[in-house]
């Protein structure tokens, strides 16, 4: 999966080089998850994620996008509000490697090269792909049955802004609904462990990653004119 994932990044870096302008950097921040187990609050932060990610910048409004993000997620009832989740005490822990594509769209017109300074809000949007671990849970400990993939819709909102000549920094948050109920081991697929299901069975899992981008632009003046 990380050499697939890394071929695709590089392919997508060095394809058609010449022809727009482009932006290469990393992702740093954290990741949290909303579910069955712990507290559900939406932006919470709370274990290191790392990523790659290649923008493809069609005009000054909307950019192809790709990235690979790789994070932590963790709860524990014991931080949640609600008094039958205090009471049962279960935790877990799960890694999430993510591969997502789609388009980013600004609100504003972000042209690289313009003079001056340059900011705007944007979403980003598509569809991502990613590995987790199947869980499941024996009396309160959660336990790994087999690692598995799964797909989400990633809903991005962001603010980016040009920090030198040719750097991008930007800042965001990507809630991710996941198509699987099992991130924290609610809702095993493995038949031998569905007497131990708990919680909404009929709501997925979400996870979130916030934190900062980093880009280095490249590549000719493209010319955002009607064809």
């Amino acid at each position: 999966m990380n050499r697939i994932v890394l071929v695709a990044f590089f392919l997508l870096l060095f394809s058609e080089a010449q022809a727009q302008i482009h932006e290469v950097g990393v992702f740093v921040g954290g990741s949290n998850y909303i579910g069955d187990v712990g507290p559900t609050t939406y932006i919470n932060p709370n274990e290191l994620s790392l990523g790659l990610l290649y923008k493809w910048n069609r005009s000054k409004r909307h950019s192809w996008r790709i990235s690979y993000v790789q994070g932590k997620i963790t709860s524990n009832d014991l931080d949640s509000d609600a008094p039958s989740r205090k009471k049962r005490g279960f935790s877990f822990e799960n890694e999430i490697k993510e591969l997502s594509a789609g388009l980013e769209f600004n609100f504003f017109d972000f042209n690289l090269h313009e003079s001056g300074w340059i900011v705007t809000p944007y979403v980003y949007s598509g569809l991502s792909g990613f590995r987790y671990e199947e869980l499941y849970f024996t009396s309160n400990t959660a336990r790994i049955d087999k690692s598995s993939y799964s797909l989400a819709i990633p809903m991005t909102v962001g603010i980016k802004s040009r920090i030198a000549n040719q750097f991008v920094l930007g800042l965001e948050t990507s809630f991710k609904y996941s198509f699987t109920d099992n991130l924290d081991g609610s809702h095993p697929k493995n038949s031998a462990y569905t007497a131990n299901q708990f919680g909404n069975l009929n709501s997925n899992d979400w996870y979130v990653f916030t934190g900062i981008t980093l880009t280095y632009t490249f590549g000719q003046n493209p010319c955002f004119c009607a064809e």
